[in-house]
This record gives structure tokens, C-alpha cells and sequence, in this order.
């Protein structure tokens, strides 16, 4: 038996993870920002609400098929048949705050400090890092956006930069930031100070590595790690015993590592020279460690691979408008997280399983199939000594097919998708990936 809201709001659901963003959140939110109907229409906000997050879950289909799909198990029942103007209309209605608070309720990484993966030496692991994403291009957006350019005479498309800090342990997002391209990342990335904090570290690329933006991180307590540039002069205060050393940026003290990583393969191998800066100036701390550590940043690039690939499969947005970009991105980041976290729910009480081997694809699929049976929309009513039933469907799928363990593997920095068919050709396509072995000497710095 459908068991859903009743009347109007029926079609209102996210199928199981309806249980991740419950009705009565989607209540509050709308309450908060105002945007609660004042009469109850064939299509009520909250339902609007659940019909722009169901639309993260199938990015490939226009917005009158999502609704179809949140309609299809509800057979029997009295539902609208919206027109595509009245949904866009109804979209409109609500705008983008709704779903702002909605992702700012359930940002967080999501873990407790008993999950594999998640914490080093008591320290929570996270990464910042941008990407972009495409939008149409219409005259409303090129008000505000700008076309990426490139060798290829640039993208086409207006794009939106988003900054995200990650998790890495789980790949839940705590906090998201976005606009346009105009501004740089370094930029953008002040604003995800706000969910910084003591018992944090911060894992960052060499863009991220100004003196002004790791003094800021420092400033709330967390603390950073970031790679920078091989040529930068940072004074040698103080030597350590494992080829490390004391430096200083500007009035903060901090740790330099330098060292020699050679990966070898069975086509050849390969070294390359890295520089990592970090607030851990603890000797106790190795500074092996502290570069494998290192090596978790690249969490946040496959976070969006699920997003941009997985998801949107590499299409541009649908919103023709920036207040319909704000709107789309921000229930796109919370279907994600919705995901995320029905994964990590799923792992969490398994011992030894490090919530990274839950397939995203897997939990995908299997979130579209309840949507479309609208099944798990309101959990059974727990009766005497009944178990909650905490996995869900979702997660029983996501645990019957984990991914293995990370395995050591390296493919040659080629092109896997060619911007024209005519180019793809080469020894430099598509290369295969090979088993590895990593290397890894630290350089100490030169005696004055």
C-alpha cells in the first residue's frame, strides 16, 4: 500500500529519501522564508519544493516528465495535471530562499567520529576546491554570467563558479558557495569560513595557497593543509628530525614538507616534486603521514563527478534566469546531500566499511525507482520492540553491491572525453589505467 501526504500534497515526495527531507522540514523552511501558500492551490509550495529536488534526481528530463514521475505510484488518487506554464509558474512563486534554507538545514559531513575514513588523529577531514557549470545561454544570464573561455574558442555556454567544502570521509557537503565566474575562487572561498572550526583540517590545492586565505582559515580555529608552489620562498625557522621544517606566513607559524613521490607502473614510472604547507607543527605528527594525507583532497573531485556526470550526466542547467539558477542549484546540492547522507546511513553501523564504498550510482538508481513507486514516502509506525528500519531500500541496495577497497591505480593524464569526435585519435585517449606503486621521499631544505 501508497502511503503519502493526503489531497493536494500527495504528489509532494522524494519517494525513501522523503525520510531525509521530511514533510515537516519543508514545512518549516517555506514557513520561515514566507513562501507558504495562501490558499491551497493545485499545486501547493510544498509540493513545488519536492518537484525541484525530484528534478536533481532525473536532470536529463524536463520538468512536466519529473512530475509524471512523482505521479506515477499515486494511482487511484486525485492528482493534478499541471501544465508546463503552471509549473514554471509555481516555480517562480516560491524562488530560491526555500531551497537555501533547506540545504543550510541539512549541510554538515554527516558522520559520527566512529566512521572509518572520516577523521585523522581526531581531526575531521574536509577540502575546498570550485568547479563550474554550464547554463543556458539567454539574455537574462548573460546579464550576469560570463562564457568560459578556453583554447577551443571558449564554452558556448554562460557559467556559474560553486566552491563547496566536503567532507571527505563521506563526500556530504557542509557548506556551498556560488556565482559568477567574475570572481576567482580564493574569492569565493572566504565565504565558506563561516562553517569552519576548531577540530577541523582543510585540505586545499595550490590555488587556495595565499598567505591572506591560511591565515583566515587559521583565524577559525581549523587548521590547513595546501600545497603551493615549488619556487615560493618560506624562510627555514626550525629544522625537524623527519626532513620537515618551521616556517612562517607572515605572523602564522606553520610546517613545510617538501618531498619526491615516484609512481610506478608496470609502463614506467614517474616523479614529481610537491610542496605542502600545514598548521601542524606537532613533531609528533610524521610528515609521511601528513602526505598521505594529502591524497584525501581528490575526494572532493570525485564529489563532483557525482554531480556533475552522475547527475547531470554533463548537461547544462535548466534555468534560463538567474533567480532559476539559484533556485536549481540549490535544490541540486540538496539532492545530493540527501543521497549522501542515505549512503553514509547505510555504512555507518557496518564495521569496517568505509562509507566511500557505497556506489553513488547504485544509490541513485535506486532513489529514482522509489520515487517513481512513491514507496517509503512515511515510515511504518514503529509498534512494541520493532526495529527502525534505518537502511531503507536504499541503502539495502548500496550495501549489497559496496565498490572494494580503494585499490593503488594511476591512468596517464590523457583525454577521456574529446571535444570533437575528428580529434579523438592518438596514443593520448582514452589511455588505460595501470596497478601502482607510490614512492615517497622527503626532501629536506638546503643548509643555508
Amino acid at each position: 500500500m501508497v502511503t503519502v501526504a493526503g489531497g493536494r500534497f500527495a504528489p509532494g515526495h522524494l519517494g525513501e529519501l522523503t525520510r531525509i527531507v521530511p514533510f515537516e522540514m519543508v514545512d518549516a523552511v517555506l514557513a520561515e522564508t514566507g513562501s507558504v501558500q495562501r490558499r491551497v492551490r493545485a499545486l501547493p509550495s510544498r509540493v513545488v519544493v519536492y518537484l525541484l529536488l525530484a528534478a536533481g534526481l532525473f536532470a536529463e528530463l524536463g520538468y512536466g516528465q519529473v512530475w509524471r514521475r512523482l505521479a506515477a505510484g499515486l494511482e487511484g488518487l486525485a492528482v493534478a495535471s499541471p501544465t508546463g506554464a503552471a509549473l514554471a509558474q509555481a516555480r517562480r512563486r516560491i524562488g530560491a530562499a526555500p531551497l537555501r534554507a533547506l540545504f543550510e538545514l541539512l549541510a554538515g559531513p554527516a558522520a559520527c567520529t566512529a566512521t572509518r575514513g572520516v577523521y585523522w588523529r581526531g581531526l575531521l577531514v574536509c577540502a575546498i576546491d570550485g568547479t563550474t557549470m554550464a547554463c543556458p545561454d539567454t539574455p537574462a544570464n548573460l546579464a550576469v554570467l560570463r562564457k568560459g573561455g578556453g583554447h577551443h574558442g571558449g564554452t558556448g555556454y554562460p557559467l556559474v563558479r560553486l566552491l563547496v567544502l566536503v567532507g571527505c570521509g563521506t563526500r556530504t557537503l557542509i557548506d556551498a558557495v556560488f556565482g559568477p565566474t567574475s570572481s576567482g575562487e580564493t574569492t569565493y572561498a572566504t565565504g565558506l569560513l563561516r562553517s569552519l572550526r576548531a577540530g577541523m583540517i582543510v585540505l586545499a590545492d595550490r590555488n587556495f595557497a595565499s598567505q591572506k586565505l591560511i591565515n583566515a582559515i587559521a583565524g577559525t580555529g581549523a587548521d590547513v593543509l595546501v600545497r603551493v608552489k615549488n619556487g615560493r620562498k618560506l624562510p627555514v625557522c626550525a629544522r625537524y628530525g623527519d626532513g620537515s621544517y618551521l616556517s612562517r606566513l607572515g605572523e602564522l607559524k606553520v610546517r613545510v614538507v617538501a618531498c619526491e613521490i615516484t609512481i610506478a607502473t608496470s609502463a614506467g614510472s614517474r616523479t614529481g616534486v610537491y610542496r605542502l604547507v600545514t598548521t601542524l607543527t606537532d613533531p609528533a605528527c610524521p610528515a609521511s603521514q601528513i602526505i598521505k594525507l594529502y591524497h584525501d583532497r581528490w575526494e572532493i573531485e570525485t564529489a563532483y563527478l557525482e554531480i556533475k556526470s552522475t547527475i547531470l550526466g554533463g548537461r547544462v542547467l535548466r534555468a534560463r534566469t538567474p533567480a532559476g539558477l539559484d533556485q536549481e542549484i540549490y535544490a541540486l546540492l540538496v539532492t545530493y546531500q540527501a543521497l549522501r547522507i542515505a549512503i553514509t546511513d547505510a555504512t555507518i553501523a557496518q564495521p569496517g566499511i568505509d562509507p566511500d564504498r557505497g556506489s553513488f550510482t547504485i544509490a541513485l538508481a535506486a532513489a529514482r525507482d522509489q520515487l517513481i513507486l512513491a514507496a517509503g514516502v512515511i515510515a511504518d509506525t514503529v509498534i512494541a520492540d520493532t526495529v527502525i528500519d534505518l537502511v531503507g531500500t536504499i541503502g539495502r541496495h548500496v550495501l549489497a553491491d559496496l565498490l572494494p577497497d580503494r585499490r593503488l591505480r594511476t591512468n596517464p593524464r590523457v583525454v577521456k572525453r574529446a571535444i570533437s569526435k575528428f580529434v579523438a585519435k592518438g596514443d593520448r585517449i582514452r589511455g588505460p589505467s595501470y596497478k601502482a606503486t607510490i614512492g615517497i621521499h622527503i626532501c629536506p631544505p638546503a643548509d643555508p
